[in-house]
C-alpha cells in the first residue's frame, strides 16, 4: 500500500510538470507586420530564421493591393498578439501552438496567405 501511494505521488510530480503536449520549436525569429487587415487578418512575413517552408508561403499577392510579399504566413494567434505591435513594425516571434486562443474576433474579411502560425511575441 505505501508503495502504490508513493509511486502515485510521483506520477503526479511528473505528469503536472511535464509540458502536457507543448507545441513550440523554441526558435525564435524575426518577423515583421506586413499587412494589419480589418479583424486581425494580418500578414507576417519571416525576415530572420530557418522557417520550415512548408509553414509559410514563398511568394502571396495580396489582392486588395496587388503588392507582392515573400515568406509570408496569416496570424493564427490574434488572442494574444500585441496591440502595440503596427504595420511594419519587426518582432521576435516563436512558434507556439499550445496558447489556447479564446477571445471574440469579428468575421470581416480581408486577404491573407492560405497558410497560418500560432506565434507568441518574445523580448528582444
Amino acid at each position: 500500500m505505501y508503495r502504490f501511494i508513493l509511486v502515485s505521488a510521483l506520477a503526479t510530480l511528473m505528469l503536472s510538470n511535464s509540458d502536457c503536449g507543448k507545441k513550440e520549436t523554441g526558435k525564435s525569429y524575426k518577423g515583421r507586420l506586413e499587412v494589419a487587415g480589418i479583424c486581425m487578418n494580418y500578414t507576417i512575413s519571416v525576415l530572420e530564421g530557418d522557417i520550415a517552408p512548408e509553414l509559410i508561403e514563398s511568394n502571396w499577392t495580396d489582392e486588395s493591393t496587388g503588392k507582392a510579399y515573400e515568406d509570408v504566413f496569416r496570424l493564427g494567434s490574434p488572442c494574444t498578439f500585441p496591440a502595440s505591435i503596427k504595420q511594419g513594425d519587426e518582432f521576435l516571434f516563436v512558434i507556439d501552438t499550445a496558447t489556447q486562443q479564446e477571445c471574440a474576433v469579428c468575421t470581416a474579411y480581408y486577404p491573407t496567405p492560405v497558410k497560418e502560425l500560432k506565434i507568441r511575441i518574445v523580448e528582444k
